[in-house]
């Protein structure tokens, strides 16, 4: 079964541009002065960005599926 490590490789390569395109929440700055704002912490996720989130939980998904698959076919 050749073709699910095809499968395998398409939702791999899928998963890594989504997760590449979504922003970071956390600064540069906050790992050097130790300083965490609390403030924006608690928003929701709105528009693209929890398109992004679902989208990368949903490939998640499949990969592991698909790699589960692949194994116990090979």
């Amino acid at each position: 079964m050749i073709w699910i490590d095809y499968i395998v490789l398409v939702l791999s390569i899928f998963l890594i541009v989504v997760v590449m395109m979504q922003n970071s929440k956390d600064d540069i700055n906050d790992a050097f002065n130790g300083s965490k704002s609390e403030l924006f912490k608690n928003q929701k996720t709105r528009g693209v960005e929890l398109i992004l989130q679902r989208t990368t939980l949903v490939l998640a998904v499949l990969f592991i599926a698909s790699v589960i698959t692949s194994v116990a076919l090979h």
